[in-house]
């Protein structure tokens, strides 16, 4: 886990990805809907997601580091649709909308999958998140190979 400037990269590169989809991304969720820290939340999953994935995997060269890129962002989905997925679950349970803690659990995987369809077939934010995850691994392996 040391530090490396591929790291370093990778997490900058990362969060400012999930940053631009976010805000993308918000003008898409139903009206009312009160989006709070979002784009913040969702640029500091995306710099664990760099500096963790791609910081790692970088350093394989540019053609690999296209499937890093894909990896990484998938990743950075993956969890991005967990929390708020789970921060949703939270907001509905406190108004009584589901009938036990299972019905609940349930809720969790229903709303990430409504988030994903979203995120899926809005193609301005699939390509913020594809072209920009495979820009982002060419900036992390232009620093594996400059500074390391």
């Amino acid at each position: 886990m040391m530090p490396t400037a591929a790291r370093l990269f990778a997490a900058l590169a990362y969060a400012v990805v999930a940053f631009a989809a976010s805000e993308r991304f918000k003008p898409l969720l139903p009206e009312g809907l009160d989006t709070g820290y979002l784009s913040e939340i969702n640029a500091a999953i995306g710099l664990l997601s760099g500096w963790f994935v791609m910081g790692r995997l970088a350093g394989d060269g540019y053609l690999r580091a296209v499937t890093h890129g894909v990896r990484t962002t998938a990743v950075l989905a993956f969890y991005v649709l967990l929390a708020h997925s789970v921060r949703e679950m939270f907001r509905l349970s406190m108004r009584m909308r589901y009938d036990g803690p299972l019905e609940a659990v349930v809720g969790v995987f229903e709303v990430a999958m409504d988030y994903g369809r979203m995120i899926v077939t809005a193609p301005e934010v699939m390509g913020i998140l594809l072209l920009g995850g495979v820009l982002a691994a060419w900036v992390a392996e232009f620093a594996a190979r400059r500074w390391n």
